[in-house]
Formats: C-alpha cells, structure tokens, sequence
C-alpha cells in the first residue's frame, strides 16, 4: 500500500512552514478506513520550505523506531503528519478523501518510510502531535514523527528528471524521495537524517543504483540535510520552467548507490 498525493485546487494559500518538503501526491487508502471524509490539500512548493527555528523538545531515541509502513492506520497517521507539516489544515473544515490502493501511472513502486515513536514517551510535551498523528500497532500506541516516500521512477510530475542511469535501466535503477517531513516539535534531534538514511537501504534492496531529491534553491537546512546524506548537486530548474508554474526554483541532488539486490 502507498501513499500518493492528488492535489485539488486550494481555496486559500498556506501559511505553514515545513521542513524538509521535496514534493506532494496524494494519500490512497484501501475504503475501509474513515469511509467518507473528504480533505482539500494546497500543494507545497518545496523552495518555499524553510526550518522552523521554535524550540525543540530533546529525543530519547533508544525506542525510535524507522520502517517501511503497510498498516493503514500508520499510513492515515502519517498522512495527518504531512498535512500538519505542508498545509494550513483545520480538522473542523476538512477531511481526508480516500480511494482503494493502486499504482500510479508511471511509477514502478512506492513505499512510506516513517520514524515513529511510542506515545508514552511524547504524550506530555506533544499533545497536538500526538492526537494528530497517532496509531496502534501490536497493541502499542505509537506517534509518526517523520516521513517520506520514495517512487521508482523515471521523473516527478512538474519536475525536473535525472539522468542517471542510462537506457532500458533507468526505469528500473532510478527513484526519487519526496513528502519528507518532520514533526516541527522535534526539529533538530536528527529525524531527517534518520528516514533518509532508511530510505537509501530500501532503495538499495529494490535494485535502485541513483536516488534524487528535488528541493528549493533558499532552502539551506534542507539542503545541509541532504549533503550531509550523501547528495550532490546534479541540475537546476530552468528559470522559465518555475515561472511558469509559479514557484520558487529548485535544485536536483543526486546521489549513487551500490546495487545490493534484482531490479
């Protein structure tokens, strides 16, 4: 089951500020779970992303735990995570549109790879977090601290693609991160760092030889995160292109991967 952002047009611009955004799809959810909400999102533009300097509260992370999601209620939890990150969001007013769970045109595989930890340990400094972003699984309440995906592909929608690899691999050997956030209450204890490490095992174990990420040209703590992850600077967004689509300009980073699996 994946995670996969469809955006409709939002009624009012955003005034949140995420993380660590790279760029958005839509939650598919199998119809069992919270049959009949519907949620209107506004798209991120990653080069709008900035830190969120507020205080953060310190992590004892011996309990974090890092892992590819499958159960639906991590999925919902981590979906309210990246709308609590990327958009201005008012339960009262929306609610979360579901579909049954399928591939995406052009995408290979998805996974969500999420940072949780248990709920006893953040319930008194987190309130919001944790009512926001909580799930159950094996009979322990635990709280969707971080996520991203990651989508074998060969390019983004509105993006720009990488050039690596070459020729009938490349549909199989590339994949890009995106929706890469973190709960602001827990800036700077490394949860960044973390789901991007898990992400380049994963993307190892699926054959993947070249991982992307696209993010804005202003965005230095994104930036910082990723470099100190191992990307590099492969390309820039033509000018034109994010006029265009009215957004800030991006920036491809790219980093390679020791092929440890079959594609």
């Amino acid at each position: 089951m994946a995670l996969l952002f469809s955006l409709p047009p939002p009624s009012s611009p955003s005034s949140s500020s995420p993380s660590f955004s790279s760029h958005c799809f839509s939650i598919s959810l199998s119809s069992g779970h919270q049959s009949g909400r519907r949620i209107r999102f506004l798209p991120v533009a990653a080069t709008t992303t900035t830190h969120n300097r507020q205080h953060s509260i310190p992590l004892d992370k011996s309990s974090l735990a890092v892992a590819e999601a499958s159960e639906e209620d991590q999925l919902w939890a981590a979906a309210c995570l990246r709308v609590r990150s990327f958009y201005d969001f008012q339960d009262s007013s929306y609610g979360i549109h579901e579909r049954i769970a399928g591939k995406r045109k052009g995408f290979k595989r998805v996974s969500c790879i999420n940072a949780t930890l248990p709920l006893s340990q953040l319930s008194s400094s987190a309130n919001d977090l944790c009512a926001a972003c909580k799930f159950t699984s094996n009979g322990e309440d635990r709280v969707v601290v971080g996520t991203l995906d990651l989508n074998r592909c060969l390019w983004l929608p509105e993006e720009i693609a990488g050039t690596k690899p070459e020729g009938i691999e490349a549909g199989f050997g590339r994949a890009y991160l995106s929706n890469v956030c973190v709960a602001r209450e827990l800036h700077r204890n490394g949860l960044g760092y973390d789901i991007v490490t898990k992400s380049k095992i994963v993307a190892e174990e699926w054959g993947i030889t070249d991982l992307y990420v696209h993010v804005a040209v202003g965005n230095e703590p994104a930036k910082n995160l990723y470099m100190k992850s191992g990307f590099i600077h492969e390309n820039d967004e033509p000018a034109w292109q994010a006029r265009f689509l009215d957004r800030p300009r991006r920036i491809l980073l790219w980093i390679g991967l020791p092929c440890t699996n079959e594609l």
